[in-house]
């Protein structure tokens, strides 16, 4: 419960006012609900011709008991039926009856309609939060993490708080109320006869706790593998090519199933307690009835009778009232804990810690002046896992172009990812213009770079909002001089739709060679003084790397580029190149001088001339 209500006190505090507004309605419909049921004893005195007591009429007051009340509506009543008639008496009564019973269903309703906002407001803001810290989160921790998990995280474990735990709330909310309500006047109608009731809710409580507590156990579980099916999924759309040409249907399709059947394992035994909520509910109350009758029964049927029958039927029309209430409590027992348990893994992203944080003093920096320096710069990834880097110390001045090589796993990527801080150092430092970057605001650092990466990184809108992503306020020329130097201006305007043609998930309507040169528009049009290269031709063909090639000759001019080269003959003319191997600098100098050393550059060099 305690994780329930801290859960309501995060994303319920936007809407206290539907909540307020859901309290009090559900307020006046128990009170008219009451009423209704109330005039059921005058109703049935006079179908039965129970009544031969006269009434006296008692002073109206707030201290007056509930018989004095009650003594002065049958009075009324009374008078009502000697100037008229019975029958008379009874229909207006019945007309009563329903204009209450409008009255009341129209609270409900309304109590139920402004919880609506509630249930879907909580659900919206539960993926924008989900969503916000996806883009915060540093670039590690997705290195840790499948894409499916997280998918199935934002898709099916919000869907699943969304089912049981908002949708309890109207429940959670309306319940109690009506139970404290009911249960005051039943007191007030019989005291007796409802603390013998009282002494079953334990019982009940006890019951329903138990099963739900291993609901929750079943769900997370149940839960688990679910992401594990959205990450196969997600997996096999990435890899479909290569599953069809390793022939590798079957043994595809026999994983998947062995996780769907898994997941069927555990969904059936959660749905099944679930599906126990009403059944085991609708039986404890039964007995509960059952118990009340026989001894309201003994308080009727005895010689000193503290409850008429009139009375008695009325008070167990309100305690049937109640145990609806009850069972609707039960079946939230049931179903919050299987929304707790998604709650859980959503909340694994949404309290992980990010590991890269902006100082609260942190420094603007406007413009790159001077240089980049690293010095004994060493880094390790946060799951402990052995040094990536060790010791570098690197000075890339501005205008320069410095390219970094070497074999597979020499650290390349991860040396250019520390620069904007996507991830951050271990020991040592790098400063700009004099600066530490872990002191200057995090936008500033990044908005003086811009990254043309292997995989071109495209998204499913027009060419025109792609050339423009995260440029505000670029207008349509600015776009168009930035295809032209990309050199992607003509085969764009040979789309039917031309910069609003939709380049599809990931930019698969476009060549490769067509996605970089749309990556490197963008990043002119960016015009950062600072690039970063990341094999940004490594995966085109000849003719596409010569047309891409020479669209980053464009970029690169009077810009300081660092650039890791897939193909050493594209950075001859280099002002350095730095060469890794196994994290550190084995290596520097221009293209002739490295190759007149005739060391491992000379080596790297041999091999790709083969």
């Amino acid at each position: 419960m305690k994780a329930f209500l801290k859960i309501i006190r995060r994303y319920v505090g936007p809407y206290k006012a539907c909540l307020g507004g859901s309290v009090l309605l559900n307020i006046l419909a128990a009170i008219f609900n009451v009423f209704s049921f109330s005039l059921l004893i005058p109703i049935l005195k006079i179908l039965f011709n129970t009544s031969r007591e006269a009434y006296a009429l008692t002073p109206w007051s707030l201290g007056m008991s509930f018989s004095q009340a009650t003594g002065n509506i049958y009075f009324y009543v009374a008078e009502y039926i000697r100037q008229t008639s019975a029958s008379h008496v009874l229909l207006m009564l019945c007309l009563v009856f329903c204009g209450i019973t409008l009255v009341k269903t129209a609270c409900y309703f309304g109590a139920s309609a402004v919880m609506v906002p509630i249930r879907t407001g909580i659900v919206r803001d539960m993926r924008m939060q989900l969503y916000n810290k996806i883009l915060v989160l540093p670039i590690g921790f997705f290195s840790q993490e499948r894409k499916g998990d997280i998918i199935a995280r934002m898709s099916g474990d919000v869907q699943e708080v969304e089912t049981s735990i908002t949708s309890t709330i109207d429940m959670l909310v309306k319940n109690p109320i009506l139970i404290v309500i009911y249960v005051g006047v039943l007191f007030v109608m019989s005291w007796q006869l409802t603390l013998f009731t009282i002494v079953f809710a334990p019982i009940v409580i006890f019951i329903m706790s138990s099963i739900g507590r291993r609901l929750k156990s079943d769900s997370k579980v149940a839960q688990q593998y679910w992401s594990d099916t959205m990450s196969q999924v997600e997996e096999t759309l990435g890899g479909l090519r290569v599953v069809k040409a390793f022939l590798a249907e079957k043994m595809m399709g026999a994983r998947f199933g062995k996780v769907t059947d898994e997941m069927r394992r555990r969904n059936t035994r959660v749905a099944v307690r679930q599906a126990s909520a009403h059944p085991v509910s609708e039986l404890l109350g039964s007995i509960m009835i059952s118990i009340v009758l026989w001894f309201g029964g003994t308080l009727i049927l005895g010689e000193h009778a503290s409850i008429d029958a009139p009375v008695f039927m009325s008070y167990i029309a309100i305690l049937y009232s109640v145990i609806q209430p009850i069972k609707d409590l039960a079946k939230a027992a049931y179903g919050v804990p299987k929304g707790l348990a998604s709650m859980e893994r959503i909340d694994a992203i949404l309290q992980a810690e990010n590991g890269i944080r902006e100082k609260a003093d942190a420094r603007p920096l406007q413009a790159f002046e001077d240089r980049i320096r690293f010095r004994g710069v060493c880094f390790r990834y946060r799951d402990g896992g052995q040094e990536i880097l060790h010791g570098i110390d690197l000075d890339i001045e501005k205008g320069k172009t410095v390219a970094i090589v070497g074999a597979s796993g020499a650290g390349k990527s991860t040396l250019v990812d520390l620069i904007p801080r996507f991830y951050d150092i271990t020991a040592g430092s790098i400063t700009i213009d004099g600066t530490d970057i872990r002191d200057i605001r995090i936008a500033d650092l990044r908005g003086l770079m811009g990254n043309v990466n292997q995989d071109p990184i495209l998204f499913n809108d027009t060419i025109r909002n792609n050339i423009a992503f995260g440029v505000e306020n670029a207008d349509d020329a600015q776009v168009e001089a930035a295809a032209r130097i990309a050199g992607a201006h003509n085969f764009i305007m040979e789309k039917e739709a031309g910069y609003d043609t939709n380049i599809g998930d990931r930019g698969t309507k476009l060549s490769g060679g067509q996605r970089q040169r749309i990556s490197i528009a963008r990043a002119i049009l960016k015009n950062p003084p600072i690039l970063i290269l990341d094999e940004a031709t490594a995966s085109l063909d000849t003719e596409s790397e010569r047309e891409v090639q020479e669209a980053l000759d464009h970029l690169m001019y009077t810009r300081t580029t660092i650039a890791i080269a897939p193909r050493l003959s594209t950075i001859r003319n280099a002002d350095e190149i730095i060469v890794l191997d196994e994290g550190r600098i084995v290596e520097r100098g221009r293209h002739d001088d490295l190759i007149a050393q005739n060391g491992y550059y000379k080596k790297l060099y041999d091999m790709q001339a083969l």
